[in-house]
């Protein structure tokens, strides 16, 4: 649950990455990050050893059985997998690419992706794509450029995600509460969570969550109410469809139908939902690990974002990388490539840990809890729209991580605090 938290909250997990990874510390070169090697498949008595750094340990099962396979092919290469929760991943990360000592392949997402590729810590995917070996045409191209700059390719997306409501059938039948059709609005949103709140108020369950991160709340209803993050370099924190954004979680916390923001500091969201206190809540398709044999995953449905101005869900997916100051490169590129393939994708489809990005293996993830409508999540793709970044998405995640709480905590207005932001948000932007 707490492995869960930490990969959809990239606001948290990201927290201070502006101070810690500088350019200077990374100290890559330009001539590295824009060169390949010839890449050639290696034979099947190569001989290595090599590290996979990962944040997530609900895929550790889907991982290894992967590995398995690999190694099938290739027996001489042994893979340790190395887990770090989310919210030590990047520092962690950070260090090592300081010393070059980055895992030979490792997870990496879109906001701090620009960093680490633009300091030459990571080695392109020209080589293996050259040879065939991987082929960017088969996931999303939004994905893929997630994970190109400046016309360099570094790696292909090993999933994507998107945003659902994830509904307790179980708290709503408690509540004396219909379930909302797939249809619905904001006002049928905030007027359900208030009535299972005010139902339950006496065992301490409420209708849903406050918003505490950008990826699975509020850039998703700031993008609902036709606005936007960041466009050409400056923010758009102060215009009134981001203020109606975020307006919008300080309304849901407001009028009770959410814990209080000191409440979700406390005990985050997605742990009051899987321990049955929480009607609703807004999370990607990779929650769907952390539901599996809880007492609750009989009674999940999922439903699509309510509707705002506009229908949007922030698309993201993690990426593996190799590291280009890997000593088994070629061994690694190896399994950067098995791993985005076909049948590894199909493999952690099957595993219903995450949405594989492979073109055509989806179909897997929403058999995987066939009673949870997570078709939901597949449906969204076709109103998506990518998860801001820029080069140092670190440095405005830490001001909305600074400054919102404000807002949601009503201490103050949310024009004055989204204005904050703006301004301050255009400084770090500035100096990209």
């Amino acid at each position: 649950m707490t492995t869960q938290f930490s990969r959809r909250s990239m606001l948290t997990g990201v927290l201070g990455l502006g101070v810690l990874v500088t350019t200077a510390a990374c100290g890559g070169d330009e001539d590295s990050a824009a060169s390949s090697e010839k890449y050639t498949e290696p034979g099947t008595d190569l001989k290595a050893k090599l590290t996979y750094g990962v944040w997530d340990q609900t895929q550790v099962e889907a991982i290894q059985k992967n590995l398995d396979a690999f190694n099938a092919k290739y027996p001489g290469i042994e893979v340790a997998i190395s887990v770090t929760p989310f919210a030590q991943y990047f520092t962690k990360l950070q260090t090592q690419a300081s010393s070059d000592t980055l895992p030979d392949l490792f997870w990496m997402n879109g906001p701090n992706f620009q960093l680490y590729a633009g300091n030459g810590k990571v080695d392109p995917i020209t080589g293996p794509v050259e040879a065939g070996a991987i082929d960017p045409k088969n996931y999303p191209e939004a994905l893929t450029t997630l994970y190109s700059l400046e016309g360099v390719q570094y790696g292909v997306p090993k999933d994507m995600d998107t945003i659902g409501v994830w509904v307790n059938r179980a708290v709503f039948e408690r509540a004396g509460v219909e379930v909302p059709g797939e249809d619905w609005t904001w006002d049928e949103f905030q007027s359900t969570a208030a009535a299972v709140s005010k139902a339950l108020k006496s065992e301490g369950t409420y209708g849903a969550a406050g918003g505490m991160d950008g990826q699975t709340t509020y850039y998703n209803t700031v993008f609902e109410a036709g606005g936007e993050i960041v466009k050409d370099g400056t923010s758009q924190y102060n215009t009134p469809q981001a203020q109606e954004g975020i307006g919008f979680w300080a309304d849901l916390i407001a009028s009770g139908g959410s814990p209080t923001y000191q409440q979700l500091l406390d005990t985050t969201a997605d742990q009051w939902f899987v321990s049955g206190k929480l009607g609703m809540y807004w999370g990607g398709s990779w929650f769907r690990g952390a539901l599996a044999g809880t007492d609750i995953e009989d009674d999940i449905t999922v439903l699509p974002l309510p509707r705002g101005t506009a229908q949007a869900t922030v698309i993201h997916g993690v990426s593996n990388l190799v590291a280009a100051n890997s000593q088994n490169k070629q061994a690694a590129h190896a399994l950067q490539a098995y791993l985005a393939g076909q049948e590894a994708q199909q493999a952690y489809g099957e595993a219903g840990s995450v949405i594989p990005a492979f073109t055509g293996t989806q179909a897997t993830f929403t058999k995987s809890m066939p009673k949870a409508n997570l078709q939901v999540f597949l449906d969204a793709v076709d109103y998506a729209k990518p998860l801001p970044v820029s080069a140092n998405t670190a440095a405005w995640n830490t001001l909305e991580t600074k400054l919102l709480p404000d807002a949601f905590t009503g201490s103050k207005p949310v024009a004055d605090v989204t204005a904050d932001l703006a301004s301050q948000m255009d400084a770090a932007l500035a100096k990209e």
